[in-house]
């Protein structure tokens, strides 16, 4: 029976990591759709929000085969309930990575990429989603404490973004219109990271019984 068990939560992680890369995918591919204007990269994003919906399902339903027909004990129990918080997380990022590929599709067409440091900060949000998942796949709390204070990283690239924005408005304030637009991308990104730190914080309860912001032990 534990065999059995073991194979199950074997496999809940192959499909965790399989929803992590489509989150990921998701970020990459709606920060390209605005760094190139490229709408066929706007329009797969919306194709993989609708995958990582159908993953989180599928996941959600594994987890409760897990509780219903298995005997877990209190380390089994807090791995399934830190995926079934994590889907959800990741669920958002695929949310917020359509947001981003909205804006997209009406954004003006100026070129401050140059100007401003989105494409650093993506690839940022993007290195936490992946170590978040990995960490929880490892069991690797060393590495969820490094994503959650990459996120002071992206915090500050945040704040970076947001002074360069101010400033180019200064400058011209025609661009004020584009230049909003651009910093709902950049809270978009900020957000993105805020549910890699959830993650993150999700696998150190799953292996210690304690979470840092939830009143809960197990």
């Amino acid at each position: 029976m534990r065999n059995k068990f073991d194979e199950m939560l074997d496999a809940l992680n192959i499909e965790l990591i399989k929803m992590g890369a489509l989150c990921e995918e998701a970020i990459t591919c709606a920060v390209k759709a605005l760094l190139d204007k490229d709408n066929e990269m706007a329009e797969k994003t919306f194709r993989l929000e609708k995958s990582i919906d159908e993953k989180e399902r599928e996941i959600e339903s594994w987890c409760m085969k897990l509780l219903l027909r298995q005997q877990p004990v209190a380390r089994d129990l807090r791995i399934i309930s830190s995926a079934l918080k994590m889907i959800g997380d990741m669920e958002r990022i695929g949310d917020q990575a359509t947001d981003i590929a909205e804006i997209t599709r009406h954004v003006g067409n100026e070129n401050i990429f140059g100007k401003v440091h989105i494409k650093e900060m993506a690839e940022a949000t993007v290195k936490m989603v992946t170590d978040s998942i990995n960490s929880f796949v490892k069991n690797d709390t060393d590495s969820a404490r490094c994503v959650i204070m990459e996120d002071d990283r992206v915090d500050e690239l945040f704040i970076k973004v947001k002074n360069e924005l101010i400033a180019l408005i200064a400058d011209n304030a025609q661009m004020g219109e584009y230049c909003i637009d651009i910093m709902m991308i950049a809270k978009y990104l900020e957000r993105i990271g805020d549910h890699a730190v959830n993650i993150a914080e999700w696998v150190e309860y799953s292996v210690t019984g304690m979470h840092r912001k939830e009143n809960v032990s197990l």
